[in-house]
């Protein structure tokens, strides 16, 4: 890390507080939380740290937060010193353009996220890191006291999933998942439809989520003196450095990373945790899952970018139910049932300009069989989901009643347990039985290897002190 500047808080300080020991024991620093005072008192402003400053947080999570007047954005960290720093650059840059004020914010930049979490002015946090980078810092943060916006998917596997969203139960922090989805109406009135009976028995799930194309080798790079890519990697394998390896140097631009196996699965995970999720809305089963599944896939034989291209995956739930996901659909959930389907996409809708589908094949956000199944109406009696015109501002809602926010860490890491389940599937020519009480594949050892992996100290939630 290059000299700091003033804003910088001082690495050697925060080791000295909250390393503990050559074992690399990450022990969570005794913060009081706001809350112990009354919510934000006395400013009754929300106090946010970023962690992770790229194209996510740019382009939709600072943004879609600082729109509302409770949010105040005071510090940003990234393990990349140029991106913290345009972080810093954006966020004040922000608030003179759309509030008319020029030093509203003096933004704090760290290069370790976790020196921000010993702030004990801040409230709570977003997370808009690489996948293997998202379970770890949630439980961190919540460990500190902090409510926490975590981008999805919720984990890198299931067993880190598990970790993370019983540490935000046992903490009582409020977690809101970035499936975005669920603020927009279509899906909630597809689901409605669907939970009361107006397509009949519902007995089809069709998903269409794209996959991504192979890449060629890359070749070894030297270390831009701005990143910590030791801590960039965290707790996967060291492996040399190759910029499409990470995040562009220049702009922010849709990130290599998405695209290896190493620090994320691909889109069964990154759209399929929106995509099942609000399909499990429909569905009922956001807090249990399915029984089994089995799947097909292409992978790359050469070439850096190593995760799933065109797939298929079927899951089996209770009830009948059958799911599939595939690029051979279009776009979308299109719910299929013994009177008729309805089919919802995002429509027009994009978080951010580089979202790799195009709109022209999800123009139409709702359509079903007969319209007059879209124009029937929800009776009193009736089930009634929750609704929420926002994600950011209903997590931000959430932090000050402490009422559950639309997108819950449990419901968050049951939907990711179903994307990370149909990836081992894509690796295991057989169906797999899955327990979902357990969390568990039944009788196959070979399948339950995969729900954890070995990380590398002193990274990773097993190396965290839960105390």
């Amino acid at each position: 890390m290059r000299t700091p500047k003033k804003e910088v808080i001082s690495r050697r300080e925060y080791v000295k507080k909250s390393l503990a020991g050559a074992a690399g024991m990450i022990v969570a620093p005794t913060i009081v939380p706001s809350s112990v005072f009354g919510k934000n008192a006395p400013s009754e402003k929300i106090t946010i740290g970023q962690i992770g400053c790229g194209r996510i947080a740019r382009g939709h999570d600072l943004p879609d937060t600082m729109q509302f007047d409770v949010a105040r954005v005071v510090a940003v960290a990234d393990c990349d010193m140029k991106r913290a720093e345009a972080g810093k650059t954006f966020v004040e840059k922000w608030y003179k353009d759309n509030k008319g004020e020029e030093n509203l914010v003096d933004v704090k930049v760290y290069q370790d996220y976790r020196e921000m979490l010993l702030d004990p002015s801040i409230d709570a946090v977003m997370i808009s890191t690489p996948d293997h980078w998202h379970a770890q810092p949630a439980i961190e943060a919540a460990l500190a006291g902090k409510d926490i916006y975590l981008q999805k998917p919720t984990s890198l596997t299931v067993a880190e999933g598990r970790a993370m969203a019983d540490c935000i139960r046992e903490k009582g922090v409020i977690l809101q998942v970035g499936t975005q989805q669920r603020s927009s109406p279509q899906f909630r009135i597809a689901a409605e439809l669907v939970r009361n009976g107006r397509i009949g028995r519902l007995h089809t799930v069709r998903i269409g989520l794209p996959g991504d194309p192979p890449g060629d080798d890359q070749p070894a790079m030297p270390v831009p003196t701005n990143l910590d890519y030791d801590m960039w990697l965290g707790s996967t394998p060291q492996t040399y450095y190759t910029e499409k390896r990470v995040h562009p140097q220049e702009g922010f631009s849709r990130p290599g990373w998405l695209r290896c196996e190493q620090f994320g699965a691909g889109m069964i995970t990154g759209w399929g945790q929106h995509h099942i999720d609000s399909a499990y809305w429909g569905m009922n089963t956001e807090y249990s899952g399915p029984l089994e599944v089995e799947a097909l896939a292409e992978f790359p034989r050469t070439g850096l970018w190593d995760v799933h291209g065109d797939f298929m995956v079927k899951l089996g739930f209770e009830e009948d139910i059958t799911m599939y996901i595939s690029g051979g659909y279009t776009n979308g959930i299109r719910y299929e049932g013994t009177e008729g389907w309805i089919f919802v996409s995002r429509g027009n809708y994009q978080a951010t300009a580089s979202d790799p589908v195009s709109q022209a094949n999800s123009a139409k956000a709702l359509d079903a069989s007969d319209r007059s199944i879209l124009d029937s109406k929800i009776g009193e009696d009736e089930t009634r989901l929750y609704v929420s015109e926002d994600q950011h501002g209903n997590w931000l809602d959430c932090i000050k009643s402490r009422k559950d926010p639309i997108s819950t860490a449990e419901v968050g890491h049951r939907v990711c347990t179903t994307c990370l389940i149909s990836h081992i599937a894509m690796k295991l020519p057989r169906k797999l039985k899955w327990d979902y009480a357990n969390e568990r594949f039944r009788e196959d050892d070979e399948a339950n290897a995969m729900l954890s992996r070995t990380q590398r100290a002193p990274w990773g939630y097993q190396h965290i002190e839960m105390g």
